[in-house]
């Protein structure tokens, strides 16, 4: 019988494209890029970061992937991306440790395509300045049982986009920022990449 993928192919359709954006290391960019090589109906188009000597554009490069390199400054103007991603034929956009809050315009533009990963379970502990060990730190202080990741759309506020999964984990006795980072990347690991390929594919 044929597959779902052959009859993708057999219609002419193209892949989805999509572009990652990413400020730091990149584990999330680079799990993503792993698990959508040689995918049957997306394509990691290219990695973009505001950080000239970020990690993560390194290891795109070592992958194989198209990495852009744009300023702070660059990055606030929406036509920037705009062109860029128009450029390569963009259909969806993740955000993937992600720091700069993206441009209304951008947004408005590509409404209910663009998807970030954050840590911790929203609407507690989000919004600006909350990322990485800053969001680990106060859900240990605040005396909370569980943390976890939350996987939403973007809109033009930071962190209040709609919800489109999340999952949890537990705090132990004696949690420390670095045993929560541990549990968190665990969770980004083994669900982001499933659930960006179930919307997109949507």
């Amino acid at each position: 019988m044929q597959g779902i993928a052959d009859s993708f192919y057999l219609c002419g359709m193209q892949k989805t494209n999509v572009a990652i954006f990413a400020s730091g290391t990149g584990s999330n960019a680079v799990n993503l890029i792993r698990h959508f090589a040689d995918h049957s109906s997306i394509d990691v188009a290219f990695v973009l970061s505001n950080k000239e000597d970020a990690d993560v554009l390194t290891s795109a490069r070592e992958l194989g992937i198209t990495t852009f390199y744009r300023s702070n400054d660059d990055v606030a103007d929406a036509e920037v991306l705009m062109v860029l991603c128009r450029e390569m034929k963009i259909d969806g956009i993740v955000l993937a440790g992600y720091l700069r809050k993206v441009p209304e315009q951008f947004i408005q533009n590509f409404e209910g395509k663009i998807i970030n990963l954050h840590p911790s379970l929203l609407p507690k502990f989000g919004g600006k300045g909350m990322y990485g060990s800053h969001v680990h730190k106060a859900v240990i202080e605040s005396g909370e049982e569980e943390s976890g990741i939350t996987i939403h759309y973007v809109n033009e506020a930071f962190d209040e986009g709609r919800i489109i999964a999340q999952f949890h984990c537990s705090l132990d006795e004696g949690e420390t920022v670095e045993s929560l980072a541990g549990k968190i990347k665990w969770l980004e690991h083994s669900y982001f990449p499933t659930v960006i390929e179930r919307t997109l594919m949507q």
